[in-house]
């Protein structure tokens, strides 16, 4: 409240405001963001929650100034930012209508010939002379949407808004997007987290993070990166030698890629071996050997000697067990493991201990959803 009141002093008197220059507890939302977009092509910007993707369409769309840097934009701007962004909540759909309308740059003329087009495209009945203020945010939505695709934009910016609404919504919204992608003449800029909207509607995209620009790129290369690299908050290099433990039978686990090489991370649908270095005075019968993985979200599974049949012979002094999984099919994400060594059958539990690396499985290139799984295709002629 300080800082505003400071502010609206400066503005009121006419005092050049320093916002460049950042107060205590203030950080810079977006910082050296750049990017140009041409007629006809179409942005993608993905990130993190609060990494700025709303920030710069709201600047784009005029709600907010730019405290250093410039913005040039040529063209009229349609803007689906937040559910019922310039709707007046006591005012009816029908009214909504005209005053959206005109907030995007259109003539009352040319929302009477439109008219009947979004009233149809927004399918919102019988509310169409209700107070806005009793419509569901899926209503607001459409409604919006509505409008925003009518007015005929040269810009168009949407952030997430297809994430609200049915699946028959948003099957109607895309076939509409499409229809606007082969009008060369309109521009689009687009936030989401859905890779088939990042995927199928971007020829480039920003990923960001903390207010930067972490990669400029492809659709597929930036959704790659973002869940590959962003996501996933790696460990360091250092880590990937294996925990080593001076006491207890199981002294090194080492995970290894399909050619070998020591590493904690690996993409799911791959290759991969884990090795149990062991090293005991006393003899062990029917060893079994076992390693569990658990995620942030409380997903839980294991490998297990005893599950797979796998019958050892009787350990001691030092030496290694070697399991081989191919594929991993184990979902993208970041996981805990445990390992655990008993003796004749589970129950008889002689070491149970959590790894301190975590194991880290990332999406292959070219890819969908969080998990590669196997497949083959073919066409049988009838």
């Amino acid at each position: 409240m300080t800082y505003g009141a400071a502010d609206i002093t400066r503005d009121f008197f006419s005092i050049k405001s320093k916002t460049e220059e950042l107060r205590d507890g203030e950080f810079w939302a977006v910082n050296d963001v750049s990017f140009e977009l041409k007629r006809g092509e179409t942005l993608g910007i993905i990130g993190p929650n609060g990494s700025g993707k709303s920030t710069i369409l709201k600047m784009l769309n005029g709600m907010y100034m730019p405290d250093k840097g410039r913005l040039k934009i040529k063209g009229r701007v349609g803007a689906l930012i937040e559910v019922g962004a310039g709707f007046h909540p006591m005012l009816t759909g029908r009214e909504n209508i005209y005053v959206n309308g005109a907030i995007l740059g259109m003539h009352k003329k040319k929302i009477d010939r439109k008219f009947d087009e979004i009233v149809d495209f927004a399918d919102i009945g019988d509310f169409l002379d209700s107070p806005v203020k009793h419509y569901s945010s899926g209503m607001y939505v459409r409604l919006g949407f509505a409008v925003a695709m009518y007015c005929e934009p040269d810009i168009l910016l949407v952030d997430e808004v297809l994430a609200v609404g049915d699946r028959d919504f948003q099957i109607k919204c895309f076939r509409k997007m499409h229809e606007l992608k082969k009008n060369k003449d309109i521009s689009c800029i687009i936030v989401s987290h859905n890779e088939y909207v990042m995927r199928q509607w971007t020829k480039k995209c920003i990923v960001l993070n903390n207010g930067k620009v972490s990669f400029f790129g492809g659709g597929d290369n930036a959704i790659s990166f973002y869940v590959n690299k962003l996501c996933n908050v790696k460990e360091s290099l250092s880590q990937i030698k294996g925990s080593i433990s001076k006491s207890g039978i199981i002294r090194k686990v080492t995970f290894s890629d399909s050619i070998g090489n020591q590493t904690n991370i690996v993409k799911t649908g791959d290759k991969i071996i884990i090795d149990f270095d062991y090293e005991t005075k006393k003899k062990i019968i029917n060893p079994i050997f076992g390693i569990n993985f658990n995620n942030t979200e409380g997903l839980f599974t294991g490998l297990w000697s005893s599950y797979e049949n796998a019958k050892l012979r009787e350990i001691s002094g030092k030496g290694t067990v070697r399991v081989t999984v191919n594929p991993f099919d184990l979902p993208v994400d970041i996981y805990q493991c445990a390992i655990v060594c008993c003796e004749e059958e589970e129950s008889n539990v002689i070491e149970w201990k959590d790894l301190e690396q975590k194991l880290i499985v990332e999406r292959p290139e070219n890819t969908r959803g969080l998990l590669k799984l196997r497949q083959t295709w073919e066409v049988i002629s009838k």
